[in-house]
């Protein structure tokens, strides 16, 4: 049996894939203002941009501006999603402390959404991974759609278990397993964190969830429960993915540490602070963010930091 971890990890994803969806393209100096706040809150790994075509994702146009212009904090990594080598180039140069790669568990998507077939992107991601190495940067990578496709439907078990083994010769820090479109259950998050786990003993293991059909945090638990100790989520639960049809937003970030926090489980962020967060988020986008805590608050009731 494997004991529920008391304490996990929070990858803060909201300013990359929570921006990258959003209608609105937010000011460089909002966004830098954003990450700040999440690193008061006590984030310490933040996915901060995503270095694609612009053309694409035009809300990641100013990665490398916003990267180069972010105060650097001790013990904070801001990570760089890229999806090939130039992407890791443009991170690499921009001082990002860690990046990572995205492989789709199906060629349709992966070619929607990278513009490669499955195997193309390993291949890429085992190449930067080398080159990371010779960096001295963090390099993990993620494998998307690990629960279902929008294209192709179900996905197998056994194929995200098959592009792990095959990712797992890059030598990644992690590996991540990707509810994409929001399709899984907590069945299947526990059959599948426990193929991994058999197959990859040693690996350490992080799982990203949307919350597409309301399971997210069912999800979140699942994992928790099954010992995997790094979880990403986006304050307010903002993004999704352009490329993927109805997928909404990640599970909220304040949401998850409320779960954990009446769980016993420490993550190091303060509550307060990050539904301050929320709150400020939707003031600068003028839109209500679909998170609860936002809402309803916390129990026992607390007053907001901000």
């Amino acid at each position: 049996m494997i004991r529920p971890p008391r304490q996990v990890e929070i990858v803060e994803v909201g300013p990359r894939d929570g921006l990258q969806n959003e209608p609105g393209v937010l000011p460089l100096a909002v966004k830098r203002e954003f990450i700040e706040r999440i690193v008061g809150a006590g984030a310490r790994r933040i996915e901060v941009a995503s270095f694609v075509n612009p053309k694409r994702v035009p809300q990641m146009a100013d990665a490398d501006e916003l990267v180069r212009s972010l105060p650097r904090h001790q013990g904070v990594r801001y990570i760089g999603l890229v999806l090939n080598r130039r992407g890791f180039d443009r991170a690499l140069a921009a001082g990002c402390d860690e990046i990572g790669m995205v492989v789709v568990a199906s060629d349709t998507f992966n070619l929607r959404n990278q513009g490669a077939t499955t195997a193309q992107s390993i291949a890429a991601w085992l190449e930067m991974a080398s080159a990371a190495k010779a960096a001295g940067i963090r390099a993990q990578v993620t494998i998307s759609a690990s629960f279902g496709c929008p294209y192709e439907g179900e996905v197998a078990a056994e194929k995200v278990v098959a592009i792990a083994r095959e990712c797992a010769a890059g030598d990644p820090v992690e590996i991540a397993i990707a509810d994409s479109i929001g399709a899984g259950v907590p069945a299947q998050v526990t059959d599948l964190v426990g193929r991994l786990r058999e197959a990859l003993p040693g690996m350490k293991l992080r799982c990203h969830f949307h919350n597409t059909r309301n399971t997210g945090l069912a999800n979140a638990y699942a994992a928790v429960e099954a010992g995997v100790e790094t979880l990403d989520a986006s304050v307010g639960g903002i993004g999704g993915c352009p490329f993927a049809p109805a997928a909404t937003g990640n599970i909220p970030t304040e949401d998850l540490l409320y779960m954990l926090s009446r769980m016993g489980v420490a993550t190091g962020m303060d509550l307060a602070r990050t539904i301050g967060t929320a709150h400020w988020l939707e003031q600068r986008s003028g839109r209500k963010v679909p998170g609860l805590l936002t809402k309803a608050g916390t129990f026992p009731a607390a007053k907001e930091t901000t």
